[in-house]
């Protein structure tokens, strides 16, 4: 075994030290990660003459950054499972006969127990004790402090998008927010009581009571498919379109279908909107309204008992024209409950993989004890029992629960 002058091995030293003060540099000049990959790629296929290497990074997926020497092209190649979770320089003679075995070690860089990146190396053999020791050595040291700095960019990336991301959370939140009347009426004669219980920090819930007149005020509950801040500003957009349309006229016809062409030109059809909408006269005593695709809300009267307040189109957004559209109207209504409510509330499962259920809303209405008590405890008993319903389960949807009481 030949031995090296102590030239030759000063040279290699000095080679060794200017890669890593250019490294050095290059990390401190915040330089991009490709910028990083090519000055670690030139410092070992030219400086110290490494003759073959493929460097593995785990990113989302596992990735090759760079590779040089060998006839395949390795930025193509899938790794071995086996490979993934090496923490120990080995050798791919323990390794069964593939493509990878064209190298002779892998150099791992791991954090914890987790393997960051994975280091090919080829050629080393070649070359004497001395020089394929310490070639290890270095490449290990290189090879860590690039992935280090890079791991150290994603998360600086990471914090500043999740900070970023934080911050729209922060105002989409405002904005839904804004979209729930501050105060609802709680008269001797009229009262108005909402739920909401979001399943994320925004959801695409949406109700609103607005009055028009002395005489007449809409009700309304809504829900957009999707969730997040695009769902939370599209029913931003959604509120203003309503509440100026209600200023120019209160004929629900000409409301919805406004509405309905407005959600389907904003969203291009990959949204829709589920309303529900009424308008009650005090004076009139009638109640007009239009269901679009939305869960039917109870209707309680002495004189009927439950009704499902059903008559209506179909979602908004899907089509234009809405294929049909039909106004729903009540007459004789001096004394009434009306219950509105969205999907989330039915639609929560238990351990068994059953549904809530309109039923059981049904039933609890149905007992006559029912309406003697306060919308607030209502609201109160229907969480409660939803809650016992679902048991460890979580909530998979926004929930939203609006009553109206007159009389």
């Amino acid at each position: 075994m030949s031995e090296l002058s102590i030239k030759s091995k000063f040279e290699i030293k000095e080679l060794e030290l200017n890669a890593l003060l250019e490294i050095t540099q290059a990390i401190n000049s915040n330089l991009p990660e490709e910028s990083l990959y090519k000055i670690y790629n030139f410092t070992l296929r030219s400086n110290l003459n490494i003759e073959k290497l493929a460097l593995f990074v785990l990113d989302d997926e596992w990735d090759c950054k760079v590779t040089f020497g060998t006839k395949k092209r390795f930025n193509r190649a899938d790794l071995l499972p086996e490979f993934k979770t090496i923490q120990d320089i080995t050798h791919l003679k323990n390794f069964k006969e593939c493509d990878f075995t064209v190298f002779d070690i892998i150099i791992p860089v791991a954090h914890k127990d987790k393997t960051l990146a994975l280091v090919f190396v080829g050629g080393l053999d070649k070359r004497d004790t001395y020089s394929h020791d310490d070639g290890i050595k270095f490449i290990q040291a290189l090879s860590n402090i690039i992935i280090v700095a890079i791991e150290n960019k994603k998360l600086a990336r990471r914090q500043l998008e999740q900070e970023a991301f934080r911050k729209e959370l922060e105002i989409a939140s405002d904005v839904q927010q804004f979209l729930f009347p501050e105060k609802l009426p709680n008269t001797d004669l009229l009262k108005v009581e909402a739920s909401y219980l979001p399943h994320d920090h925004i959801g695409g819930d949406y109700y609103d009571y607005i009055p028009i007149n002395k005489n007449q005020f809409l009700i309304c509950v809504a829900d957009v498919s999707g969730k997040g801040i695009p769902a939370a500003l599209m029913m931003s957009n959604f509120q203003a379109s309503l509440r100026t349309l209600l200023r120019q006229t209160p004929n629900l016809t000409d409301i919805i279908e406004a509405l309905n062409f407005q959600v389907l030109e904003n969203t291009k059809g990959e949204k829709f909107i589920t309303f529900f909408a009424a308008i009650y006269d005090i004076r009139l005593k009638t109640m007009v309204y239009v269901n679009s695709g939305h869960n039917p809300p109870l209707l309680w009267t002495k004189k009927d008992g439950i009704r499902l307040l059903e008559e209506g189109s179909t979602v908004l957004g899907a089509m234009h024209p809405l294929p049909f559209l039909n106004e729903g109207f009540v007459t004789g209504l001096d004394d009434f409950l009306l219950f509105c409510y969205t999907d989330g509330l039915t639609e929560t499962i238990d351990a068994d993989g059953h549904e809530y259920g309109v039923n059981r809303v049904i039933e609890y209405f149905s007992q006559p004890e029912t309406y003697v008590k306060d919308l607030k405890t209502i609201h109160q008993d229907i969480i409660v029992s939803l809650d016992q319903f679902k048991g460890r389960m979580g909530y998979h949807d926004d929930i939203t629960i609006l009553s109206c009481r007159v009389g």
